[in-house]
């Protein structure tokens, strides 16, 4: 059977992909070997945020009384674990219906099975040599097995935590990246006994220093056992040993960071150092008519970077040519408060010999935050000093996460500080100090 793209693996870069190639008219096969969505929808992005959510409501109903709101007994509160487990994968489930339901709309044929590439057109699933004109991989990735000798179960992969019947109630996260930090808070924010460990490096290696210093401080503020240069030497009975220190553990739950999931191939693709596909600016690997997308590719772990390289992808194939600048997409942690970031960070204008100004400002003067009780958190602008162009945006708040949208919106238009702060918000809104800060930004602060 004869297609104009086949894509391999179905998760946010390639169903992405399938969509859009569809749309444009092209005959388009997408290969899953096991659920819609991937690791994103089915057990990472969308479970793990419902989870922190129930987590993030969980903690504020602890404080209810502040609000006015009297007669809860707090003692009596407690997380269900098992209807918390249910909200997440009925969320998990819609979203993958629904994404079942656009690719059928579409035209788009699905295929389950496990793929293997027998040529830079050809790939044979369940004994059927289907071929295409261009090959998409999109097969992700997992994450590094910890290579210690554990009892089995001891460990848990992220895509196993939705298995467990009852939490810990101490538990170690291992790894680093923010879903090491998210489900060190998650564990912390439920009252259990936390410890995170990392290897040496920066817990948050893509995050400007002021938002990692500042989660850090707050993680070991709030009792969590942060442990830098660390690593597991042994284990004895329900405690593991890091530096001859130990510590009390009933699981590890496992954030390494993530290895390539190659596609089975008889094609010698090329890898870089760090075992994912090589790829070169336009995400063609060394085989031709053949991309890499996603994970796979290790350019980014983010699922909304996934979904927008399958759609440059396509658009490439077709003739449509645009620039495609990662640091114009914004990176999250759902953390409480929030953090989320785009563009350059200190370190790297430094490094490029820009010089630049920072603006920030706290929320404790921001109304709509003191009205939430949710006053935590800054917002950071780092602009240009000689032409005022806004070079990246760093907020913690309750919702940076939506909020880094509108910094989004100034970087694809190379916004100026003085568009920042000519950009009028209604009042009372968290999001108003954009304003705030492009007139700080500007020496013309007017809540100063």
């Amino acid at each position: 059977m004869d297609f104009d793209i086949i894509i391999i693996g179905a998760g946010p870069a390639g169903y992405a992909a399938a969509i859009r190639a569809s749309q444009l008219g092209m005959k388009t096969a997408l290969i899953e070997k096991d659920r819609i969505g991937g690791m994103c929808i089915n057990w990472g992005c969308i479970p793990t945020k419902s989870i922190i959510e129930s987590a993030r409501n969980f903690s504020k109903a602890g404080r209810i009384s502040e609000f006015g709101i009297d007669g809860i007994d707090i003692s009596k509160l407690t997380f269900n674990w098992q209807k918390v487990k249910v909200r997440a994968r009925d969320i998990s489930s819609k979203m993958s219906t629904g994404i079942l339901n656009i690719l059928k709309k579409n035209g788009v044929e699905l295929i389950t099975g496990d793929a293997f590439i027998a040529s830079d057109k050809s790939v044979i699933i369940d004994n059927r040599n289907l071929k295409a004109k261009n090959i998409i991989i999109a097969t992700g990735s997992s994450p590094a097995e910890i290579t210690e000798t554990f009892d089995e179960g001891y460990v848990v992969n992220m895509n196993r935590l939705f298995e467990l019947e009852d939490l810990p109630e101490h538990v170690v996260i291992y790894g680093k990246g923010g879903i090491a930090v998210e489900m060190a808070q998650f564990f912390n924010l439920i009252g259990k006994s936390v410890s995170l460990i990392t290897d040496g490096q920066k817990m948050l290696p893509a995050f400007d220093e002021r938002l990692q210093s500042y989660i850090m401080k707050k993680l070991i503020d709030d009792g969590v056992n942060v442990i830098t240069s660390g690593k597991i030497e042994r284990t004895e009975e329900n405690k593991i040993y890091v530096s001859d220190k130990s510590i009390t553990c009933d699981r590890i739950i496992n954030c390494s960071f993530r290895n390539a999931v190659l596609p089975n191939t008889a094609l010698n693709l090329e890898l870089n150092d760090w075992g994912f596909i090589k790829t070169n600016d336009n995400f063609e690997t060394s085989e031709e008519n053949i991309f890499a997308i996603g994970d796979v590719n290790g350019k980014s772990y983010l699922a909304h970077i996934a979904s927008a390289q399958g759609l440059w992808v396509i658009n490439k194939i077709k003739g449509i040519q645009f620039d495609f600048n990662v640091l114009n997409f914004p990176l999250n942690l759902y953390t409480v408060p929030e953090m989320a970031q785009i563009g350059m960070t200190e370190k790297q204008l430094e490094e490029e010999g820009i010089e630049y100004k920072i603006s920030e400002l706290p929320f404790s003067a921001n109304g709509k935050a003191l009205i939430e009780g949710s006053a935590e958190g800054f917002m950071r602008l780092l602009s240009d000093k000689k032409y005022g162009q806004v070079l990246g945006v760093q907020i913690v708040a309750v919702n940076a996460t939506d909020m880094i949208a509108e910094a989004s919106a100034f970087m694809q238009v190379e916004g100026t500080i003085y568009d920042v702060a000519q950009t009028i918000h209604a009042h009372p809104t968290i999001s108003e100090i954009f304003t705030e800060t492009g007139f700080d930004a500007m020496n013309k602060a007017i809540t100063e």
